[in-house]
């Protein structure tokens, strides 16, 4: 019922920060863990394709099950915090969950799989409770056939591969031991073999390759070095010719079924200058009938590169051919590395879950980077669109705010998501937003400051290119002339400063803003002779203009796209009113005096009013749409409503109590988490713990809200039981064919369910909700739906044409650090 009605149009979200949780498979599709969930992103379309849902803690480790053949992956092994590991298959063109190995009794870090049959699989997965256990699964089945105890150690990686010219698997494991061990399957079970030593911290990555009949292992480690060692058939090679003209490495020897193997250390390869955390082969590729792999090997370290190593042809000397990175910010360095198929293409997962990507120009050899998706690496506690539902602005715990809009392309109808902005770069965890105009917002922290943010001039020319929007359509000539350039943070600063054009950077010091001519490059002379200007010693800290025709990259989001911070105030903001008043709360408060709701004017900013209601913490508030209520729940179990005096004079009236529920007359019995408002004021929503999801208003028909003196507001509908505690709930601003009300509610357990509700007056029989979707397992959150929000205007954000009235698109945040848009088609409804 749900696939017809709700369609997922676009997924932000990010890599988990966990090392071998992203995967490149033949198919063209990357798979990594985010959350607990593995979302398979394609990199040409530029969106998530599919999310798998299954695993109840965090994904830890995601690996494709490649093919000899070279053939496109079917099947998906995935790992996690759960400890299980899970093996998804492609069945009917979707992924889904066909084995689950049970057994570890720790997390899941690391795994591995290979084919054994058409119908079976060889999986290990490594875990912290200091074993490597090996399953075999079939279509349906998973079972334990051995399990390597590593005492009080850690295995940080598994990789499968098969003994040269056989069909014996070998499995290598790296671990904080600071040594390789190999182990071989014999009579069914796996022995070790051989420890390979060298490395002098703990290894973070083994990876195995196959070139000319022989194997090729790439271990990497945190003493920063990368070693590759070489596994061959001792009679595939010449006799041992012991001769004092020739330097042979150390040979390590072993005997399978009367085969006689050696291993060999084939180089060190020294070039980051952190810890590398992951390393990886260029993919094998058929050429005519031979599967033949290139012997190119990339690597990822903490000190944000990437290199790509390889042997020269004359000499077999193993140097660098291509390094990439990243440049400025305040992140840490990359977790992983992958190669595309062709190995046209290098990707990188960094420390904070962002995707680094880059692709060989072939007319000019050069290492570009790409465009890629986006998204937060905590916690998303609140967004809130734009009021021309151009873009939306989220918030999470991981202390920033971001801003994702669609991105238009001339000449090309398809229209994807992309984050444009990072608005904020905080030191605490952001908790709530909201819009203030077109191109101002308001956002809160754990600080209990509350902070207001404009868009500076660069971002409103970017957001026009992206958009395909004209620049005057969006600002008056006047409002542009007088915005600043950009921002900056100062070294150790949580404010962004403003950086206008033509202005003395020693005046930036005492003013706090920055003149963008100062920061720009200067010659070696003047450098030298003007060595006090902070400018020049640190550039990358400093903002700098763009000019962009698509979504900015990740070292630009850190750096050049943060908005101006206008103004401080205090406390915890919520909402805000068409009448130039704010609204805010007091978190986490367990006494009357702290749960009051502040007013503030968004033209002086100054406060206005103090409204005392509530005894526990004030959890959302909503203004009516006419400007005239303001609606606020509270952990108490009630609601208040408060209406302003003189909506129509010129002066900033003040707010009365007009109505609200008390612990006698509360009809929840839980704490009330969210509210909304109709679109014509004439109802309001509540959602609550216990489960229940009631609309109020007058009874009397046609008469907004606080309008109809001496009527008490009550309960117009009967109360919807939703199964599970209601986290969020948000009502559409446009009826459905049949003028019913379309109320979208958000579960704790992560699902978002769609409910017509119509007014009637017999409230006994509940006919008046009818349900009318739901999200399926795989639109669903895997946590949490902490805000759901409809797009204010009709049809769908980056379309045009007339059939777009037709459509409605709602936004949802997630505790599992995913936002997700949906396109609704509500004349269906």
């Amino acid at each position: 019922m749900a696939a017809p009605v709700m369609d997922t149009c676009h997924v932000f979200c990010c890599a988990n920060r966990t090392p071998n949780v992203v995967s490149w498979g033949r198919g063209g599709l990357i798979a990594f863990g985010t959350c607990n969930s593995v979302a398979l992103y394609n990199p040409q379309e530029i969106r998530i394709v599919e999310v798998l849902n299954k695993h109840t803690g965090r994904v830890n480790a995601v690996q494709w099950v490649h093919k000899q053949d070279c053939g496109l992956e079917t099947q998906l092994v995935s790992g996690g915090s759960d400890n299980h590991v899970i093996v998804w298959e492609k069945q009917d063109g979707k992924f889904t969950a066909c084995a689950v190995c049970s057994g570890h009794s720790g997390p899941v870090c690391a795994v591995d799989a290979m084919s054994l049959s058409s119908s079976q699989l060889l999986v290990a997965s490594a875990s912290s409770d200091s074993t490597v256990k090996l399953w075999t699964c079939s279509s349906d089945t998973a079972e334990c056939l051995q399990t390597i105890s590593f005492g009080s150690g850690f295995m940080m990686d598994v990789s499968f591969a098969l003994l040269p010219g056989s069909r014996v698997p070998v499995l290598a494991c790296g671990g904080d031991d600071s040594r390789v061990h190999l182990y071989v399957q014999l009579n069914g079970q796996f022995q070790r073999l051989l420890t390979l030593t060298g490395h002098e911290d703990w290894i973070r990555c083994v990876e195995w390759a196959t070139k000319d009949g022989e194997l090729w292992l790439a271990s990497c480690s945190q003493d920063c070095l990368i070693r590759v060692w070489r596994l061959f058939a001792k009679t595939a090679t010449e006799p041992d010719q012991q001769t004092d003209a020739v330097i042979k490495m150390k040979e390590d020897v072993f005997q399978v079924s009367g085969d006689e193997f050696a291993v060999t250390l084939e180089t060190v390869l020294a070039g980051h200058e952190n810890w590398v955390y992951g390393v990886h082969w260029q993919p094998p590729c058929v050429k005519g009938d031979l599967v033949e792999q290139p012997l190119k090997l990339l690597s990822a370290s903490m000190d944000k590169t990437m290199i790509l190593w390889g042997p020269e042809e004359d000499s077999g000397m193993w140097v660098e051919l291509v390094r990439v990175g990243e440049v400025g910010g305040n992140t840490l360095g990359f977790y992983g590395c992958q190669m595309s198929p062709d190995g046209f293409m290098i990707l990188a997962h960094a420390f904070h879950g962002a995707l680094h990507l880059w692709h060989c120009d072939s007319n000019q050899g050069e290492w570009r980077p790409s465009v890629v998706i986006s998204g937060h690496f905590g916690a998303v506690q609140d967004l809130s669109w734009d009021p021309e539902g151009e873009f939306i602005i989220t918030v999470g715990s991981d202390q920033t705010t971001r801003l994702f809009t669609p991105w238009t392309r001339k000449g090309c109808s398809e229209i994807t998501w992309h984050e444009i902005s990072r608005p904020q770069i905080h030191g605490y965890d952001m908790q709530c937003l909201t819009m203030v105009g077109r191109f101002q917002f308001v956002s809160g922290a754990d600080e209990k400051v509350l902070r207001v943010f404009k868009a500076p001039r660069n971002f409103v020319e970017n957001f026009a290119n992206i958009s395909c929007t004209s620049l005057e359509k969006l600002l008056g000539c006047n409002e542009i002339a007088d915005l600043p350039e950009g921002a900056s943070t100062p070294a150790l600063g949580l404010s962004n400063k403003a950086v206008f054009q033509g202005m003395n950077p020693l005046n930036s010091l005492a003013t706090g803003e920055f003149a963008l001519s100062d920061l720009a490059s200067q010659s070696p002379q003047q450098d030298s002779e003007d060595f006090n200007s902070l400018s020049d010693q640190y550039k990358e800290s400093y903002f700098q203009s763009l000019k962009l025709t698509e979504p900015p990259k990740e070292d630009d989001l850190l750096q050049n796209t943060l908005w101006p911070e206008v103004q401080k105030l205090t406390n915890l903001l919520v909402d805000a009113g068409v009448k130039n008043l704010h609204d805010l709360r007091v978190s986490q408060a367990s006494k009357p005096e702290h749960a009051a709701i502040l007013l503030w004017s968004t033209t002086s900013w100054k406060q206005l009013q103090s409204l005392p209601c509530h005894s526990l913490t004030v959890t959302q508030m909503a203004f009516s749409p006419n400007g005239h209520l303001l609606l606020a729940v509270s952990r108490d179990r009630t609601w208040s409503l408060w209406r302003q005096g003189n909506p129509d004079s010129d002066t900033e009236a003040s707010f009365s109590l007009y109505a609200n529920t008390s612990k006698d007359t509360a009809v929840h019995t839980r704490i009330i988490w969210s509210c909304d408002w109709s679109s014509d004021s004439k109802y309001f929503v509540t959602s609550s713990r216990d489960k229940k999801v009631i609309i109020w208003g007058h009874r009397v028909s046609g008469v907004s809200v606080g309008e109809c003196e001496g009527e008490s507001v009550t309960p117009c509908s009967s109360v919807l039981d939703v199964g599970d505690s209601a986290t969020a709930v948000s009502i559409c601003p446009y009826l459905c064919s049949d003028q019913s009300f379309l109320l979208a509610v958000g579960l704790e357990n992560g699902k978002i369910a769609l409910y017509k509700w119509r007014p009637l007056e017999d409230l006994s029989s509940g006919s008046d909700w009818s349900k009318c979707g739901e999200t399926d397992a795989c639109q669903s959150h895997t946590l949490t739906v902490k805000r759901l929000r409809w797009r204010p205007r009709p049809g769908r954000a980056g379309h045009g044409g007339n059939e777009e009235r037709a459509w409605v698109q709602l936004a949802s945040a997630g505790a599992d650090h995913v936002v997700k848009i949906f396109n609704i088609k509500i004349s269906a409804l």
